[in-house]
């Protein structure tokens, strides 16, 4: 009887790459849940434990002593990404926008490390503090990856005493959370963050209006497309359930249930709260009348004529602060961007008052807003049958490729990008630390009222890269391309790239000592540079250079050089700058606009 031969670990890799290949074709074509889309899924998952047990193989046998090497998989960490030139351009002119809109409203900048201790971290996220990334014991500290700018900055305020009074505060950095990624979607375990904080006592809802209204600036000079700023106020919420009879212990963990509205429909949120979480039925669905609501200024003054609401001290306070700012928010000419939506709940345990989030279109699952139109979202109905985004618990987790822990795949197709903008006031955040500091139980010891926002960088990334591909945006800022007819002039072109450069004028040249004049133009235009100098022997006498334009267009969604029968311009070398400058095509880049 013959054995059945052994399946080599590159095999099997090319396996995973054809079965998950498949596993996707059939994923756009078959509904979830499908007999087909299963069994292909059954197939992958197989595959892939059985290509780890392969790779641990392989090591097992490097190890004892034998000559079978485990091959290094070349990858980034699962959440990570790598971002290529073109994408970093795009990257770093979102950032650009942002900081100057961050000092344009009078923002100082701030940097704290990557890693805090682990004590400083905890506590402060309620639910999400699983999603920590823990370092361990690091030289006798207990360490672990920051998971937002806010913590850090609390810390970093009750540091110098507290004393930093009417303060802007903005900083841009990378934070880390141990969640399920969603690449296409923004959706990461490492990402860009830039938090605009105003600290200091202040008259009310005044430095909460500013946030707003610089959301509202970055927004529309971002070009991310209709968006909305959805505002709420945790005393209305707390005063909501207190009224709706949730117990005070459970206010915060029903709260974070609430959150969910934007990406679940109510009957899943309802059970969550109910089965989960041990609250009363009847209690659930009086929540559900109030949550579900959302509006323009007139809600504030629905629930103000809410008997009920209205005699409650926190949320009468609330209603009295959104009162104010609405006044504001007309002031700034941002009131039309504003929803104020029930359902905004902040899981995070630190917000002590007014809420937000900017939200567009691609913000919520695909399927939720059909869901709901169909009656899903309604408090009594029973939920039409999402497509399924979430792992099953009771499942146990399988093992990656690469014998990493792992999660079955998700449709990303079905997931949506989230908020691209959130936070609120957190009064209490630096006078915890303050207080814990001296050991000291009063939380108000060193208290700093603060309000902020955390603007995610990459799910704002991930809404604008489609759109700089299909209008052909450049991946690089090169300005000049300076090049030379006939002998090279390799001196004659340093002296000159040196001389534009020393001007401001983002200027490049083929580094060889005679390049064939074809070879420089190619080079120029692979950078795009609009405009290419030529030197020749002649021009050099006469004290000229020659200045060709260079253009380009999208055809059948590709772009292409636009041919020009135009031989150049003659300029004078000591009027170059000064022509460069004023020419229409520098002048609008210089105003921001990239192609």
């Amino acid at each position: 009887m013959s054995e059945t031969p052994a399946i080599s670990t590159e095999q099997l890799e090319q396996q995973v790459t054809q079965q998950t290949a498949l596993f996707n074709t059939l994923r756009s074509q078959h509904a979830a849940g499908s007999p087909e889309l299963e069994d292909a899924r059954k197939k992958l998952s197989e595959l892939k434990k059985t290509l780890g047990q392969s790779k641990k193989d392989d090591v097992a046998k490097d190890g004892a002593g034998g000559k079978k090497k485990g091959r290094l998989l070349l990858k980034t960490a699962k959440g990570t990404r790598d971002y290529g030139p073109g994408e970093m351009f795009c990257r770093e002119h979102i950032e650009k926008i942002v900081k100057d809109c961050f000092t344009t409203y009078g923002g100082s900048s701030l940097d704290t490390p990557v890693f805090e201790r682990k004590d400083v971290l905890m506590d402060k996220y309620g639910e999400d503090s699983k999603l920590i990334f823990d370092l361990m014991d690091q030289g006798g500290e207990q360490l672990a990856l920051r998971y937002d700018h806010t913590v850090p900055l609390a810390r970093y305020l009750a540091m110098i005493g507290g004393t930093n009074t009417q303060s802007k505060i903005w900083q841009v950095g990378k934070v880390y959370r141990r969640d399920n990624p969603v690449m296409s979607k923004g959706r990461m375990r490492e990402f860009m963050q830039a938090d605009f904080d105003i600290c200091g006592t202040w008259d009310t809802m005044i430095p909460d209006a500013e946030i707003l209204s610089l959301l509202c600036t970055i927004m529309t000079r971002l070009e991310v497309g209709e968006f909305t700023i959805k505002v709420n106020h945790r005393k209305i919420l707390d005063g909501i359930f207190e009224v709706c009879g949730v117990p005070k212990e459970k206010i915060r963990t029903i709260s974070s249930a609430v959150d969910k509205l934007d990406k679940s429909l109510w009957a899943e949120v309802k059970k969550e709260m109910t089965v989960e979480k041990g609250l009363d039925a009847v209690v659930a669905d009086r929540i559900g009348e109030y949550v579900q609501m959302k509006g323009g200024a007139e809600l504030i003054d629905k629930l103000g004529s809410d008997s009920a609401i209205a005699a409650n001290t926190s949320a009468k306070q609330g209603l009295d602060e959104m009162k104010v700012l609405v006044s504001l928010l007309q002031a700034y000419k941002v009131i039309d961007k504003v929803s104020f939506d029930m359902s905004l709940a902040r899981g995070l345990d630190y917000y002590t008052g007014i809420i937000y989030e900017v939200v567009v279109e691609a913000s919520a699952p695909p399927w939720l807003k059909a869901a709901q139109e169909t009656g899903g979202g309604q408090p009594s109905a029973d939920p039409a049958p999402p497509v399924p985004t979430k792992k099953d618990s009771k499942k146990p987790k399988k093992k990656a490729a690469d014998g990493e822990e792992g999660e079955e795949e998700t449709d990303e197709s079905q997931v949506g990008v989230g908020s691209i903008a959130a936070g609120g006031r957190y009064d209490g955040l630096v006078g915890s630390f303050s207080s814990a500091a001296a050991g000291d139980r009063d939380k108000n010891k060193g208290n700093l009222p603060c309000v902020g926002v955390s603007i995610g960088m990459d799910r704002i990334f991930a809404l604008l890269w489609p759109k700089w591909v299909e209008r052909g945006m450049r991946s690089k800022e090169t300005m000049v391309y300076v090049m030379a007819a006939g002998d090279g002039l390799l001196t004659e072109r340093v002296a000159l790239v040196s001389m534009l450069r020393d001007a401001g004028i983002k200027t490049d040249f083929l580094a060889k000592n005679k390049p064939k004049l074809p070879a420089q133009f190619a080079a120029g235009e692979k950078d795009e540079a609009p405009f290419a100098i030529i030197l020749g022997a002649d021009e050099l006498k006469a004290g000229l250079v020659t200045v060709k334009e260079q253009k380009w267009e999208l055809v059948d969604g590709k772009k292409v050089k636009v041919q020009s029968a135009d031989q150049g311009t003659k300029v004078k070398r000591d009027e170059l700058v000064l022509w460069l400058k004023e020419t229409k095509t520098y002048r609008e880049w210089d105003a921001g606009k990239l192609v």
